[in-house]
């Protein structure tokens, strides 16, 4: 999660200002999004369509071959662990575009009233519902009714968060997000070996913000909201999109302007690139573990308590008798803790309880031999 919304801020989305959009369908036709990835491909196009016409609209001097750029996030899953499949949209708050030269000129939008989200929440229903029906999945009396259903039909659309372009922590904030797990661990709870209880920030289905679980319940939730294989769980759109002409020119604007590299300060020699001949925008992607932990817990794992200079690794201790007199020093364990014995089932899915509750004896006799 940290490392997306790093590179994303640092690397891809220029410095420009960003909007959220977040589509939430009906419970019908999500069944169908959740396990038809065409008709997933053709709910998210139209509603990326509606969005880059409404922006186009709000921009002064676009053309009508302008483009937005923005990631997509899909997301799978709930409030509750339940499978909930949305999209959230961080789009730039304008469109692009270039003449014939190269030269890319960006229109930010104006303010977006109410009108023009409810405009991009309609076209976005429109489509959605004229894709299910061609491709089968609803009749034509249904998609009719669902189309006249009051209050957007289910159909939400939310552009309410904008963040300036001045603002890049807050931009790295909302990428995360976009990109975080489907579960956090520190809102799971145990109450004992066979009840788990998962707190939630906000009501899940039918109002409630707890779920009580059984471990196996647990387990089985989570196996429901991993996707299938080969399923992005984020795609970059419009001139962000990868094989699009403009991409290099507009994340080019991701850096600061006048960035340039730094000479290291003076310290031991830095270690050799052996990635020298890899892709500049591949050693871009990753981070080292030391920034992550510093952007995750707001402390430097490489700086000295005692001087705050930058520490070194020179050497790496690989026999035994040597780590633990250096582990003994600060009085830290020298010897691995003692592993715990495995565990059973718990007792309500033992074979001796799921036994006594079938009881032969008690069962009417079959009207016919089976093996």
């Amino acid at each position: 999660m940290v490392e997306t919304a790093a590179h994303l801020a640092l690397h891809v989305i220029p410095r420009l200002p960003v909007r959220q959009w977040v589509l939430s369908v009906p419970k019908r036709p999500r069944y169908h999004l959740e396990r038809d990835p065409a008709i997933l491909n053709a709910a998210l196009h139209g509603f990326l369509g509606a969005i880059e016409r409404a922006l186009r609209q709000a921009s002064p001097g676009a053309s009508a071959r302008s483009r937005l750029g923005g990631v997509v996030f899909i997301h799978r899953f709930g409030a509750l662990l339940n499978p909930h499949l949305h999209f959230h949209c961080v789009v730039v708050d304008g469109v692009f575009d270039a003449d014939v030269s190269g030269e890319v000129t960006f229109h930010e939008a104006g303010r977006l009233d109410t009108s023009a989200i409810t405009a991009v929440q309609a076209t976005a229903r429109r489509r959605l519902l004229r894709a299910a029906h061609r491709r089968g999945l609803l009749s034509e009396d249904e998609a009719q009714n669902m189309a006249g259903w009051a209050h957007g039909g289910g159909f939400s659309v939310d552009a309410d968060v904008r963040i300036e372009a001045s603002d890049r922590a807050g931009l790295e904030r909302l990428l995360r997000y976009c990109a975080r797990p489907d579960f956090a661990l520190e809102r799971l709870r145990e109450v004992d070996a066979e009840h788990l209880v998962y707190e939630s920030v906000k009501p899940g289905p039918g109002g409630s913000v707890s779920l009580m679980l059984t471990p196996m319940e647990l387990l089985d939730r989570l196996a429901a909201l991993i996707p299938t294989p080969r399923r992005h769980r984020h795609r970059y759109v419009g001139v962000l999109a990868p094989n699009a002409p403009l991409r290099a020119v507009v994340t080019a604007l991701a850096q600061p302007a006048g960035a340039q590299r730094l000479a290291t300060p003076e310290g031991p020699p830095a270690a050799p690139d052996i990635d020298a001949d890899e892709p500049l925008h591949r050693k871009a992607a990753r981070l080292a573990w030391a920034m992550l932990i510093a952007r995750i817990y707001e402390v430097f794992a490489l700086a000295c308590p005692l001087c705050g200079g930058e520490m070194w690794i020179i050497a790496f201790i690989t026999e035994a008798s040597v780590a633990r007199v250096i582990l003994a020093y600060p009085g830290e364990p020298t010897s691995p803790p003692r592993m715990a014995a495995a565990r059973g089932p718990p007792p309500s899915e033992r074979a001796d309880a799921r036994q006594a509750e079938f009881d032969p004896q008690a069962q009417p006799a079959p009207g016919c031999e089976f093996d």
